[in-house]
């Protein structure tokens, strides 16, 4: 019987060490090694947490693209650069600083699609504070407020999104204000001054808790000793590297659950903020700003059935796309999704609004979510029930939290050392 495991076992790593491994796959097998060694009266999610204390964030695949956009590029450069690489954020280099610069003064933060977009219609509200980046702050919102006005947009107040109109953009994006602010000037709205990251040795329960417990979607991994980032790990290589570690027995015994046996939903439907097809997008994006979310379910008017979705990616097509709308008289949460669904469709380009509304069932389980998240390239999938109505909406982070927990006093000290947000800042 013995002589019988034993072959089992070694056919296993024979079939494992012969098959071609992603690096996401060999960092899996990490895990699988020390779950093999843990204490047997230890349970899965203390062995889970266990296994990621004992591998460092060194180990983490590097991300092919270590994107940086300089502190004098314009909002439309850095927009571009943005779309080119397909990514949602990149650190901000200080061309200013020295080279002998440490990494506090080397990085000014981290700029997204999403906050360019609403700080540049930040500007247009009376009561715009001052950039307290640049001693124009008072100009940029001046200027601002003359393309918002010129384009028939009106004052937007933080709490409104008035009706869009369809060359808004267009006229924006073409404009002197749009080509010549810079990325430095909107250092107000940057998340964190300049951002919070992980030196090398730290280690993957660390970096896990940061991305799911503490809500931030990508954590920079620095080096030390040059003072740059080394990589930067998002939610969306989480959820992959998860993808790629099928058929390891931790992952197996973890993501053959059902949602619901891991608590997921988390959220009830009457707390999923929405929008109505017939309200204005920028309402939407506003939305996801103030709440702090990355996506919200487009409804029918009177219904409550979802007919799409709109990302914090999905601004870019507000920015670099900006004539697709021209025909429309505004622009509302359904003329955006159908104008951006032709754009994509008539330039073959692949994106996730292409899907159409992905949704899942309380009875999927965990590993059919992940393969699903992975495969769509996705953020979010929302839970529905046979009628089609939301039931929930389920997040990459809420997976990751369910993946691991933080052991009591954990952190202790760790967000003391964490750069407080600029002054008069708006994020």
């Amino acid at each position: 019987m013995a002589m019988a495991m034993a072959s089992v076992q070694l056919g296993r790593q024979t079939s494992i060490q012969d098959s071609p491994r992603s690096p996401e796959a060999k960092l899996g097998m990490q895990v699988e090694d020390l779950w093999d060694v843990q204490e047997p009266e230890l349970s899965p999610n203390e062995k889970l947490n266990a296994c990621f204390e004992s591998i460092p964030v060194s180990a983490f695949p590097i991300a092919p693209q270590g994107i940086e956009i300089k502190s004098d590029a314009s909002l439309a450069e850095a927009v571009q650069i943005l779309a080119q690489n397909k990514i949602l954020s990149a650190p901000v280099v200080d061309v200013d600083a020295p080279e002998d610069a440490t990494w506090m003064d080397r990085y000014i933060g981290i700029v997204e699609f999403a906050g360019i977009a609403v700080w540049i219609l930040q500007q247009s509200e009376p009561s715009s504070p001052r950039s307290p980046s640049s001693p124009n702050g008072a100009e940029f919102a001046i200027a601002a407020n003359g393309m918002v006005s010129a384009a028939g947009l009106g004052a937007l107040g933080p709490e409104d999104a008035s009706i869009t109109s369809g060359d808004f953009f267009e006229a924006l994006t073409s404009s002197e204000f749009y080509k010549n602010t810079k990325v430095r000037d909107i250092s107000g709205s940057f998340r964190w001054a300049p951002f919070l990251a992980l030196q090398k040795s730290n280690t993957f329960l660390t970096m896990l808790l940061l991305l799911s417990k503490y809500k931030m979607k990508s954590v920079p991994v620095l080096d030390l000793g040059d003072g740059k980032i080394d990589n930067i790990i998002t939610q969306s290589a989480v959820i992959h590297m998860l993808a790629e570690c099928t058929g390891l027995h931790w992952f197996e015994s973890w993501g053959s659950k059902k949602l619901s046996e891991i608590g997921l939903p988390t959220m009830s439907p009457e707390h999923i903020i929405t929008v109505y097809e017939d309200e204005p997008v920028l309402q939407a994006f506003k939305l996801m700003r103030k709440k702090r979310i990355g996506g919200i379910p487009v409804i029918e008017c009177g219904g409550k059935k979802a007919i799409g979705n709109i990302s914090l990616r999905d601004v870019q097509f507000l920015l670099t796309a900006p004539d697709i709308y021209c025909d429309y008289r505004s622009i509302t949460a359904k003329n955006f999704l159908i104008a951006v669904r032709n754009y994509l469709e008539k330039h073959e380009k692949r994106s996730p609004m292409l899907s159409g509304m992905i949704t899942c069932k309380r009875d999927e389980t965990v590993k059919e979510l992940i393969q699903k998240l992975d495969s769509e390239k996705i953020q979010r999938v929302y839970v529905t029930d046979e009628d089609g109505n939301l039931e929930g909406v389920i997040t990459l982070r809420d997976i990751i939290s369910r993946l691991v927990h933080e052991p009591r006093g954990y952190f202790g000290d760790f967000f003391d050392g964490v750069l407080p947000l600029p002054e008069n800042s708006r994020v």
